[in-house]
């Protein structure tokens, strides 16, 4: 089984985290748009085109499935992404609302939703959790932590001192989902600062869960090969991928 994996950048490397641990494909194709990255902060067509040319990328490659890593493209554009794709397209979004679905019993749990501006507007997660009975729902634009993960700032006090910016309203929250893929490098900041009796949603095993149980992907592979491929500055993105997955 060979997977394209897209995203904006090099958040959704902690995708293919899961994907590698969990050793559900023989090959994992990574295309990061790091030339026109952030897409958190433009509109929705902008977002469509980009998304409908990283398909168009994918096409020089036989792919199984792709699967779109970053959360502000499967909030807006994958829909148009399934209409002009030969294979199988899924999102972080989806998976992320049936992960929480079957983490959080409770319909009456107080439940986060952290993202980009472009994907909190989209309300994708509250109208998919409305849908599967969820109704407190809190939702926050969190963008700063993008480059403040891309610093490699994991931790510390500039971390607090973001968290108290966008959390000091916050009443606390039975579970948060991730709904950016660079969130995971500081779910254990957050997991502090919230308590450990708060649920982390994290887009990539939401991927696998999501694989494993409602698309019967069981298969483990002894080995995967992993190629790096990027609208700019390739090198950059391989280097920073086998950094942060540790390969």
């Amino acid at each position: 089984m060979k997977v394209g994996v897209f995203d904006s950048g090099i958040g959704g490397l902690t995708v293919v985290k899961s994907l590698l641990q969990h050793r559900l494909f023989e090959e994992i194709i990574y295309f990061g748009d790091t030339a026109r990255v952030p897409y958190g902060i433009k509109d929705k067509t902008t977002i469509i085109r980009y998304a409908i040319e990283a398909v168009e990328f994918f096409k020089n490659f036989e792919l199984d499935l792709i699967i779109v890593a970053c959360n502000t493209v499967s909030a807006h554009a994958l829909s148009e992404m399934r209409e002009v794709s030969s294979c199988p397209v899924i999102g972080v979004v989806e998976a992320g609302i049936l992960a929480t679905a079957n983490a959080i019993k409770d319909k009456n749990s107080n439940i986060l939703i952290l993202g980009t501006k472009a994907t909190i507007n989209s309300k994708a997660y509250e109208t998919g959790l409305k849908a599967k009975g969820f109704n407190n729902l809190q939702a926050k634009a969190t963008g700063l932590f993008v480059p403040i993960v891309e610093e490699e700032i994991y931790s510390g006090e500039i971390l607090e001192a973001t968290f108290r910016h966008y959390f000091s309203d916050i009443a606390k929250p039975d579970a948060i989902i991730l709904g950016c893929t660079h969130f995971p490098l500081i779910s254990d900041a957050l997991q502090n600062y919230f308590g450990k009796e708060t649920i982390l949603i994290h887009s990539g095993d939401a991927i696998v869960q999501q694989l494993e149980i409602d698309f019967k992907f069981n298969t483990k592979y002894e080995k995967t090969k992993l190629e790096f491929f990027a609208s700019e500055n390739p090198e950059s993105l391989k280097a920073i991928g086998k950094k942060w997955l540790n390969i």
